[in-house]
Formats: C-alpha cells, sequence, structure tokens
C-alpha cells in the first residue's frame, strides 16, 4: 500500500511478460516436446534449470561493483543463462535447450530493466553452449565449451560496445565479465551434472562416456574372464554404432550398449564358442534342452550383473531385449535331428525376453548377428556380405522381432548398407602371396639383417 502506483504497474506488467512466456513454453511442449510433459521427472527437471538460470541472473545482476556507474553497468555480461541451456541440451534435448535459451535471455531483459545488450549476450552465449555440448564425444567436449562461450560472448560485448561507442576501459570490463561467464557456466555444468543425473535418473551423453571407458569393472572382467566375448562386443559395437549414425539414431547410446549387452556370458563363459580356446566343446555332452537354457539364461544373467553395477536403464533395456524371442537355431535343429521324426515345441528352443521397443536396442539385435554369422563366412566378398547382412535382417522382419520397434524399410536399408561398409572394413581380403614370393622375401630379410645390425650398431 505504501508502494506507488508506478511500482505496482511495473509488477503487473513484469507478471504479464513472465506469464506470457511460460505460457508459449507450454504451447511448445504440448506441440513439439509432448514426452517432457509426460514424464514428470523431466518437467519438473526443466523446472528446476530455468527457475536456476532466473535465480542466478537475479542474484549477478543485484551485485554492485561499485565506483563508476558505467564499469558497475557492465555486471549483468556475467549472467550464465549458457549453464542452464548446456543442461537443458544434455539432460533433456537440444531444440527445447534453444527454445529456453531465448526465453531465459528475455528473463534476463526483464531483470536489467530491459537492456537489450544483456539479451543479446545472454542468448548468444547460451547457444554457442549448447552447439558445443549437442554432440558429446568425449569428456574434454564440457571444458572445451567454455572456450566457446568465451569467444561467443567476447565478441557480442566487443560488437556491442562499437555500437554504443563505450570507452576502452568500459569495455574491458565488459570483455572481462563475458570471460568470467564462460568459465563460470562451464564450471557450473559441469559441476552440478552428475547431481542432476542422479537425482532425477538421466542418462546423459556424459554418463554413457564414462561408462564407455575400458577401465569400468564390467568391461575389465569381460576382457580377462571373457576375451572372445569382448572381441565381439568392440566389433558389434562398431557395427551398431555406424548404423545409427546413418539413421541419425542415438549412435553414442548403441556403441555403449554394444560393450555390454553380453555381460551375462562372464558367468559361464565357456558355453560360448567365442570363448573356447579348444577344441572340446562342452555343449557336446549336454542335452539341446539344457544348452538353450544355458544360452538364454545369458540375459538374466547380465540383467542381475547391471543392476548390481547400477547400469543406467537404457543399457538395461538393451540387454534385456537385444535377443527378443528369437530362435536358437543351433539347437533347436539339433533337437529335431535328435527327435527321429517327433515334433519338437519351437517355443521351448526360443529366448523368453520382451522384443526390441527402440531403435538402438534393435540396431544392436542386428548387429549382434551379422558379426556372429560374418565370422563364419568363406572368403567374405562385398557382395557376399550384403546378402548376408539382408538376409538376417529379412529373418529377424519375418520373425517378428522388429514389430514393435519404429524401424521403417528405409531405415533397414541404411542399416544393411552401414553394416556392409564396416564388415567389408573388418573382413577385408589378403593378398595371397606365391610360395616362389615368400622364399625370396624371406631370403633378403636374411641377407639384410647384417647390414642393418651395423647401420644400428
Amino acid at each position: 500500500l505504501l508502494r506507488p502506483p508506478a511500482a505496482l504497474f511495473s509488477f503487473l506488467g513484469i507478471l504479464i511478460l513472465v506469464g506470457l512466456l511460460y505460457l508459449l513454453l507450454a504451447f511448445y511442449l504440448l506441440a513439439y516436446q509432448r514426452e517432457v510433459l509426460e514424464r514428470e521427472s523431466h518437467l519438473i527437471l526443466l523446472g528446476v534449470l530455468l527457475i536456476l538460470g532466473v535465480g542466478l541472473g537475479r542474484v549477478v545482476t543485484a551485485i554492485e561493483l561499485g565506483g563508476r556507474p558505467e564499469m558497475a553497468s557492465q555486471v549483468g555480461y556475467m549472467v550464465p543463462v549458457a549453464a542452464s541451456a548446456m543442461l537443458i541440451a544434455i539432460l533433456l534435448d537440444s531444440r527445447l535447450a534453444v527454445f529456453c535459451t531465448v526465453l531465459l535471455g528475455l528473463l534476463v531483459g526483464i531483470l536489467s530493466g530491459g537492456q537489450f545488450s544483456f539479451v543479446a549476450v545472454a542468448v548468444v552465449g547460451g547457444l554457442a553452449g549448447i552447439y558445443s555440448v549437442s554432440h558429446l564425444s568425449q569428456r574434454t567436449d564440457l571444458a572445451k565449451a567454455s572456450l566457446y562461450i568465451i569467444l561467443a560472448d567476447m565478441a557480442a560485448i566487443g560488437g556491442i560496445g562499437l555500437i554504443q561507442g563505450s570507452a576502452a576501459s568500459v569495455l574491458a570490463v565488459g570483455l572481462l565479465m563475458g570471460l568470467a561467464n564462460g568459465v563460470f557456466s562451464s564450471v557450473l555444468t559441469i559441476g552440478s551434472l552428475p547431481f542432476l543425473e542422479s537425482a532425477f535418473g538421466i542418462t546423459s551423453a556424459a554418463k554413457l562416456l564414462e561408462l564407455a571407458n575400458p577401465n569400468q569393472p564390467l568391461l575389465r572382467r569381460l576382457l580377462l574372464e571373457a576375451p572372445g566375448t569382448y572381441h565381439h562386443s568392440l566389433l558389434v559395437a562398431n557395427l551398431a554404432e555406424a548404423a545409427a549414425d546413418a539413421l541419425g539414431a542415438d549412435a553414442l547410446l548403441a556403441r555403449v550398449a554394444s560393450f555390454y549387452h553380453d555381460i551375462g556370458k562372464l558367468r559361464r563363459p565357456y558355453f560360448f564358442i567365442e570363448n573356447q580356446l579348444t577344441a572340446e566343446n562342452p555343449h557336446d555332452k549336454l542335452t539341446p534342452s539344457l544348452s538353450t537354457l544355458i544360452i538364454t539364461a545369458h540375459i538374466k544373467d547380465g540383467l542381475e550383473m547391471a543392476r548390481e553395477a547400477k547400469l543406467p536403464p537404457v543399457i538395461r533395456d538393451v540387454i534385456a531385449q537385444h535377443h527378443g524371442s528369437s530362435l536358437v537355431t543351433y539347437f533347436y535343429h539339433k533337437a529335431t535331428a535328435e527327435g527321429r521324426g517327433e515334433a519338437v515345441p519351437e517355443a521351448e528352443f526360443r529366448y523368453d525376453s520382451p522384443k526390441p521397443r527402440s531403435k538402438e536396442a534393435a540396431i544392436v539385435m542386428l548387429a549382434d548377428s551379422v558379426e556372429a554369422s560374418a565370422r563364419s563366412l568363406q572368403k567374405p566378398t562385398p557382395a557376399r556380405l550384403e546378402g548376408l547382412v539382408r538376409r538376417i535382417i529379412r529373418e529377424k522382419l519375418e520373425d517378428g522381432q522388429l514389430d514393435e520397434c519404429a524401424l521403417t524399410f528405409q531405415e533397414l536399408d541404411k542399416i544393411a548398407l552401414a553394416f556392409t561398409r564396416s564388415l567389408s572394413g573388418i573382413f577385408h581380403s589378403r593378398i595371397e602371396y606365391p610360395e616362389a614370393v615368400l622364399k625370396e622375401m624371406e631370403r633378403r630379410k636374411v641377407r639384410d639383417a647384417p647390414a642393418r645390425k651395423q647401420s644400428t650398431g
């Protein structure tokens, strides 16, 4: 009641503008990001990050440098909008982060009394931050984001300073604020990211990069206890990453999930052919039914190990779904041959697992089958490899394993081409040297050995 009417009208105007901005955000989510609205944790996270951005903006704009007013007026350039923008891009979606950056930039303008220069720098810095983290491939990309933000902020501040004819000393203070903004935004993002991931159960690209480290306990165990499976997983990862990249799917998720998709084989590694170092096969002493139970159990074992290691749900989903309800063909045919005409129930020789429900899970399923079959292919020429790839994809499609994922026929064709290119590089043909050429090469090697030894001595 003691406030003058002008202040009340100003408060009402701010209320209208802020309400309008959040109304636009609601319409955007309804039209383009409905999944955020449908997941309560994501909606709460978005609200937290927006409030964090506005709160930090309020704190920064309240800082008083003292001394000359024109110097103190530059503090608005230090508002770390880029921190909220990068966190939204990493944890939720890059397109949503772009929209929220514009929204936060306008809110910074309201906080600073309608100064366009602060709005422009906040938006430019936020967009630079989003660009720098939109395709994370390693942890250092988060640190590099600081450099992108600094360069973008300083360029924008310099341009605005020249337009406004600012004094050199004032412009220098503004550039210093832009430098502090970039460093502060990057530190805030790196520091808060693990806590936000844990609190809201989100698997970001940064978390996937951490899981891709070969020194992770499960990957180390796989290398030491089941080296054949480890090598198989690396090849599957290469195939899956190439296919996911061709489709525009999450290539990093496909790669990391491939590393862990067969960790269940650690329970009984020598029952899987890639880990058998001798000609003796333990399945020769077992019935086909028991062998099938052992083979299919690696899905359940893998899920148990994944839960114990606290692997993210997206990785556990791929472990559970990478075989779907596929038929264990070898032991089914073996049981049929031993049945002497008796009917063998096919259901007993199928995996009891959910079918792939995401593009990444389906890609890992196909890559797993293709890599295993390609190793047994005689004289793997590009034409034979492509024929093998397309046959396996067709069989999975006809068996209904791809019914619950969103892959189209056009995307399956892209997957086939990506697999063929990758396999051609792995299983390329080698030149067979004639015996006479080999003997001549060996003779020259022996002849040149004393000369090499003398020169090195």
